[in-house]
């Protein structure tokens, strides 16, 4: 039976890793030669992915190792340019694993498209008009994409706000369109703009904005772990976790930088599979803060043997159909090597990164701080800057950490004394 656990991953050449990594995922050798090769996306692919193209750039794609999630073994392409996280994320997966590893939901693929409504002469009585008029709405709306209807998508139901606002009161009428295994955001948009005449027709008012909203709060995806006190060092950890936990539920400067650590483990999985890092961003941090106080994404508790228990809920708005995921060659054996049939699936896993990638960053300020996990591969980076190659690199990082000196200014001597 093949598992996403290792032994020693970060020590074998990066030829190897990917050896290991091809076998796990079964992966040809165009696809590995598409990872290894800079210009996989070529001139004319990224000519027509954005404007005023001039060039192309490159970041690292490294794996996150060890993670069972649901019962199956993955391993997790992640492109980030921070040192540390990959490393750290695979560590905390590591720590899951007797316990079960990871186990996680979905509430779906619903996103909301808004309709802002101005000059409407009695907006409570349009809201009942509006509502009454539903699937009228609906039809309307999925005339405009009848191959998402046949796969089972389109208007699920719609929603009538009344806003105060420093203007006047308005309307907003959201369209709950379940957009399947795309991000939607094309989709919405088009159904927006469609039924907005019929409702102006309705209410007497004046439609304004018709667009999607990144708030995704009805595209969940959930994940939870049960960190065993003795894989994670010892029940006084624990304490020390739901401590530091604590610390950023109460406090909005602390859950920004504990939220950010969060999103450490999720963008490189979201840019790994060509979806939009913006998108996932916002939606994420206004779900944090929609009780009116910023709060962190994930929860820790002591559960009644004294293990760490963790969950984690954010809204997850990504897709395996359209945009770079079907455009950028390495974003599609990024996909393959998760093995995921569904923007359901590949939110779940997601989901689950993020949560190891918090236990991982929660438990190094509980135990020996950030800082040595980020200065542990600090000294190779600067190394790498002062010029440094092969064994070379390796002598100046090894005199760096044994000296406690990890500046650019002192590598970059040691470069000239080696050289």
């Amino acid at each position: 039976m093949k598992t996403s656990s290792y032994s020693g991953f970060f020590k074998l050449s990066t030829e190897d890793r990917m050896k290991e990594i091809a076998e796990f995922c079964g992966l040809s050798e165009a696809e590995q030669a598409i990872l290894q090769n800079a210009d996989s996306l070529d001139m004319d692919k990224a000519d027509h992915m954005i404007e005023n193209v001039i060039g192309r750039f490159t970041l690292p794609m490294g794996v996150g190792i060890n993670f069972v999630i649901n019962g199956k073994d993955y391993v997790i392409p992640m492109v980030t340019e921070e040192p540390s996280v990959v490393a750290a994320c695979s560590n905390a997966a590591k720590m899951a694993r007797p316990g079960g590893g990871f186990t996680t939901d979905y509430t779906g693929s619903v996103m909301i498209s808004q309709i802002q409504l101005l000059e409407v002469p009695a907006p409570f009585y349009a809201k009942g008009k509006i509502l009454e008029h539903k699937e009228k709405i609906a039809e309307i709306c999925n005339a405009k994409d009848p191959m998402l209807v046949k796969l089972g998508g389109g208007v699920k139901d719609v929603e009538v706000r009344v806003l105060d606002s420093i203007v006047r009161p308005m309307v907003i009428v959201h369209l709950l369109v379940d957009t399947g295994d795309a991000m939607g955001a094309n989709a919405v948009n088009t159904m927006a703009e469609a039924v907005a005449p019929y409702l102006e027709e309705l209410t007497g008012g004046r439609a304004e904005l018709r667009i999607l909203s990144n708030l995704a709060d009805h595209r969940i995806a959930r994940a939870r772990a049960v960190f065993k006190k003795e894989a994670i060092g010892g029940e006084e950890v624990v304490d020390k976790m739901i401590a530091a936990y604590a610390f950023a539920a109460a406090d909005p400067y602390r859950a920004a930088t504990n939220n950010k650590g969060i999103m450490n483990g999720v963008i490189p999985v979201v840019i790994a599979t060509g979806n939009d890092t913006r998108a996932i961003e916002s939606g994420a941090h206004a779900y944090a803060a929609r009780s009116g106080k910023y709060a962190p994404f994930a929860t820790w508790e002591k559960n009644a043997d004294g293990d760490l228990v963790g969950s984690i809920e954010l809204p997850m708005a990504v897709g395996l159909v359209g945009g770079a995921t079907k455009i950028h060659p390495a974003a599609q054996v990024a996909v393959k090597m998760l093995g995921v049939k569904t923007a359901g699936e590949l939110a779940q896993i997601i989901a689950a990164v993020g949560l190891a990638q918090n236990m991982a960053a929660m438990r190094a300020l509980a135990t020996e701080g950030i800082q040595r996990g980020h200065m542990s591969l600090h000294p190779r980076n600067l190394a790498t800057v002062a010029g440094a190659k092969g064994e070379v690199l390796e002598k100046i990082v090894q005199q760096m950490v044994a000296e406690k000196n990890v500046r650019l200014e002192y590598a970059q001597e040691l470069m000239k004394q080696y050289s």
